[in-house]
């Protein structure tokens, strides 16, 4: 074992504060990563805060990790000591089951191991996550970063940028969609970059009229405030795709309306509380669907991080130290950050 150091809940009411603890040395599979940035999750809110009632303590935070690898074991072929490398959402699975098998492990049928809040495949060792100086993975979850990259502003998509990628590519948004993004926060804007990349005309819904020209600068062809009656009314079963990233309960009525005959409105924020179920009445006149999508699966996050190297993607961030970690938490518990934190993990003092 080795000691790494990191930042830690040790309960549903304690801030984060300096936590030591043991990291398992790498095995022949196994790749270590020195963390060099750590994006902060709003997931990371509601678990450490319980929101979600399953938290583990203590709990080490964070599942959008870049850094370099410093050891790999002897069974390693795509990654050697000095590489760029990524750790998203998960780091394990049961490998066998037919969802692993199709390259969906992030809903294996024995269950994925995520990043953090959860126990090894051991059962019994405590999964940690990035808000520390090193991270020991297995080879097969851990994801390439394109160089040109900058790789601050890379960390957020390795949850924020696959949450979004993956059911923009699975209902196939492309040229000639039209397509809404619910909310302009750390998911929104993702959601923006990739739907305009993807070549879709995108309407961004919002409730800040203030935010309308920063979404126009993310490249969204309209804004919509969605508290204006008129402007919800003028765009009505006109949109083939809508996505839906806010995580506090709303109505998911007003939204389904605007879907043409057979469109999809997906969610991908996870609010406290369960939104009012939406009225039958608007999905079965114009056949419409209400679905939900997690992350990606480990190639389609390695798809995306490509794809976001090929068109120079990244995530638009505000860089903070370890130690600002509360106030961060309450900024964004205030939809107060332009997009995502991401932590400099340079400024986490290292275990005595």
């Amino acid at each position: 074992m080795s000691k790494a150091s990191g930042y830690a809940a040790k309960d549903a009411t304690s801030p984060l504060a300096p936590f030591s603890f043991d990291r398992r040395e790498p095995g022949p599979d196994d790749v270590q990563i020195e963390i060099a940035y750590c994006g902060v999750c709003h997931s990371d809110l509601h678990q450490a805060r319980n929101d979600w009632k399953n938290s583990l303590y203590p709990m080490v935070p964070g599942h959008e990790i870049v850094g370099k690898v410093t050891k790999v074991g002897s069974n390693v072929k795509k990654f050697k000591v000095g590489d760029v490398a990524a750790v998203g959402c998960m780091v394990d699975s049961c490998g066998g089951c037919p969802n692993c098998k199709d390259d969906l492990e992030q809903f294996c049928a024995e269950g994925m191991t995520p990043t953090y809040n959860s126990h090894e495949r051991d059962g019994k060792t405590l999964a940690q996550g990035g808000y520390s100086d090193q991270i020991v993975v297995k080879e097969s979850f851990v994801l390439k970063v394109p160089g040109k990259l900058d790789l601050a502003a890379a960390a957020p998509l390795l949850c924020a940028g696959i949450t979004t990628y993956s059911p923009l590519r699975h209902w196939k948004v492309g040229k000639g969609s039209k397509v809404g993004i619910v909310g302009l926060g750390g998911l929104g804007h993702m959601g923006v970059k990739f739907a305009v990349a993807f070549g879709a005309e995108v309407t961004v819904f919002t409730t800040s009229p203030n935010k309308k020209d920063d979404a126009l600068r993310l490249g969204a062809h309209h804004v919509v405030v969605s508290k204006n009656a008129a402007e919800m009314e003028a765009v009505q079963g006109q949109f083939d795709f809508i996505l839906d990233t806010v995580s506090a309960p709303h109505d998911l009525n007003a939204f389904l309306t605007l879907l043409k005959r057979d469109g999809t409105l997906t969610l991908v924020g996870v609010p406290d509380k369960d939104h009012p179920s939406p009225a039958a009445f608007n999905l079965i006149f114009g056949r419409k669907s209400l679905a939900g999508s997690l992350i990606g699966g480990i190639a389609e996050t390695q798809e995306m991080l490509d794809f976001c190297g090929k068109h120079n993607i990244t995530s638009d961030i505000e860089m903070i130290k370890i130690q600002d970690i509360e106030t961060a938490f309450t900024r964004m518990g205030k939809s107060d950050v332009k997009y995502r934190f991401v932590i400099d993990m340079k400024s986490l003092p290292k275990a005595a």
